[in-house]
């Protein structure tokens, strides 16, 4: 699967920032290939591109519209259609990582048919993965956690390899999800795989390695999500991480999505997700937490940091305010 660059990010009709994520995370990680964003009305995200039609994004240089909406149930909108059979006609590829695909819908398999053009779903693997062995395997892998969904653990799983390259340390990020594929390349959108090959898919993209190198594994889900748990637990699994990162939002008031379950704690969580990382390396320790504190002034994020550090004794840090520098200081001492 290989997408052509530039991309033109398109935003629909998105409810909050967070349904935007697939958008943001591409910008923000791979701003040169972004000619700008298509949004429709009612859009609630904005990415902080230039606002084109798909008529100025073809003169721009787009190749590909990218469904940048992550939204609850991974639908295409009826509302969307026309817009993407404009784009296919105007010469532009369509690329998502919808649950819904683009090659189901007739009207775009026709258009892109006609047009020469083609149609990615990125979610969907093409490959088959085994069953997991649970054998251990050389190398260092580091594997990024939840208490909720989108809670950044995308973000700081390639903040965390870019640290790492940048102080020469040999790491590859395992894009999980939709967007790090996007981002990358590469990967398996681990929520589209049989439950029972979940474990056998992430042992397939982080195999044995050399003594030193590190695979940072792109989280997602949570174990105290009641949706998506048993994604995760896979991931763990497969993953057989050294080290996890927790990754946390302190503002929720619930789980996303899920008004009746209130956010876990921090220290059970930590404890659930080694007692779970430890059938397949018991080994496993927790060296760092990251904290999403977009929505906390600077004086409340450090002090909710410092006290969250006081608690643990492990490095907490916001990946974009700080940088994750001390975290992957810790991650050398293992």
């Amino acid at each position: 699967m290989e997408l052509k660059q530039p991309y033109l990010l398109f935003l629909g009709d998105a409810a909050d920032p967070l349904a935007a994520k697939v958008a943001q995370g591409i910008k923000t990680w791979r701003p040169n290939s972004c000619v700008g964003q298509l949004r429709l009305e009612g859009c609630n995200a904005d990415v902080g591109l230039e606002d084109l039609t798909i008529d100025h994004a073809v003169q721009a240089g787009a190749k590909t519209l990218v469904i940048g909406v992550a939204n609850r149930g991974g639908i295409i909108s009826e509302q969307w259609i026309s817009v993407l059979i404009e784009a296919l006609e105007a010469g532009m590829d369509i690329a998502a990582g919808l649950h819904n695909k683009l090659a189901d819908i007739p009207q775009l398999v026709a258009c892109a048919e006609k047009h020469g053009r083609s149609l990615f779903d990125v979610r969907y693997p093409t490959q088959s993965y085994p069953v997991a062995s649970g054998i251990k395997r050389s190398g260092k892998r580091l594997l990024t956690v939840g208490t909720d969904c989108s809670v950044g653990k995308m973000y700081t799983s390639l903040a965390i390899d870019k640290e790492m390259q940048a102080q020469g340390l040999d790491s590859d990020f395992r894009a999980t999800g939709q967007t790090g594929i996007l981002i990358t390349g590469s990967g398996v959108s681990v929520d589209c795989v049989v439950a029972d090959f979940i474990a056998g898919a992430i042992e397939s993209i982080s195999p044995a390695n050399d003594e030193n190198h590190w695979d940072v594994i792109e989280g997602q889900g949570s174990l105290f999500h009641a949706s998506f748990a048993g994604v995760t637990m896979g991931l763990i699994h497969g993953s057989q991480p050294d080290a996890i990162v927790l990754c946390h939002e302190p503002t929720r008031e619930h789980m996303r999505g899920l008004p009746d379950y209130s956010l876990p704690e921090l220290a059970p969580c930590i404890e659930a997700n080694l007692a779970a990382a430890k059938l397949t390396n018991p080994n496993v320790q927790c060296v760092g937490i990251s904290v999403n504190t977009s929505n906390l002034s600077e004086e409340e994020a450090l002090r909710y940091m410092d006290k969250v550090e006081s608690a643990f004794d492990i490095p907490v840090v916001d990946p974009f305010r700080q940088g994750v520098s001390r975290i992957v200081a810790k991650l050398k001492e293992l």
